[in-house]
């Protein structure tokens, strides 16, 4: 941990679904606080509501109820336009899949949320270029996905994730889509990054290494947090 301040306060947190003329409650009034710099892994079977949590701490869902406040700001009650600003610029997400344009080169993929972002401090061609190069694929820039290794897709995923100088990395099994080598060295950049550029990382993950490597392991059932553990 580098910094004692919270980045992320989530209080009382529900999600319910409808199903037919019920309602299915997926997250049951989560409680969670995570400081800056600070690395955690949520945990659990599949369907405890992991990836649920992910999506409304990262914007891209509204909770029933309950609140989230990220870097000081409430985003539970925000209009899209906003969300979509606090995604662009406080929030970078790694999924599994990678989720690259295909028709799109390294460097077009990675300077997209640049182009998206009107009020940017960044030159979205030099930034890209900086970043592939962090990531150690400055010799793979006009290569399409297609093109680059699984490995290296997620690596440009990274990068294009770090586009807008986010405060908080959001990782959906990010290793999850790789062999162990790789998915091991996606593990030490995002550790790496996390240490030279001060981010905070939350990652779900099914992997027990991954889950591991961090400060902090969170592990959920039935929308429910059920143990707390720091990882020695």
């Amino acid at each position: 941990m580098q910094n004692l301040a919270s980045i992320l306060e989530v209080r009382g947190l529900t999600k319910e679904l409808p199903l037919g003329k019920e309602k299915v409650s997926i997250l049951k009034g989560l409680d969670m606080t995570v400081m800056k710099g600070e690395m955690v892994a949520i945990v659990g079977p599949s369907g405890s509501g992991k990836t649920t949590l992910l999506g409304l701490i990262g914007g891209l869902d509204t909770p029933t109820s309950g609140s989230v406040m990220l870097a000081g700001q409430e985003i539970s009650r925000l209009r899209e336009d906003k969300l979509a600003d606090v995604r662009n610029r406080t929030i970078g997400f790694v999924f599994q899949f990678f989720n690259l344009v295909p028709t799109l080169t390294a460097l077009e993929n990675v300077a997209l949320p640049i182009h998206f972002d009107d009020r940017s401090r960044f030159n979205p061609e030099k930034r890209a270029k900086e970043l592939l190069d962090l990531v150690g694929l400055s010799h793979r820039l006009n290569h399409k996905p297609k093109e680059l290794s699984g490995g290296e897709q997620q690596r440009v995923a990274i990068a294009r994730a770090l586009a807008n100088q986010p405060a908080v990395l959001l990782g959906d099994e990010p290793t999850g889509n790789l062999d162990s080598e790789r998915g091991e060295e996606i593990l030490n950049l995002i550790q790496q990054l996390r240490r030279d550029l001060g981010l905070t990382v939350i990652v779900v993950t099914h992997d027990p290494k991954v889950a591991d490597r961090t400060d902090r392991i969170l592990t959920m059932k039935d929308g429910h947090f059920v143990t707390a553990a720091a990882v020695s």
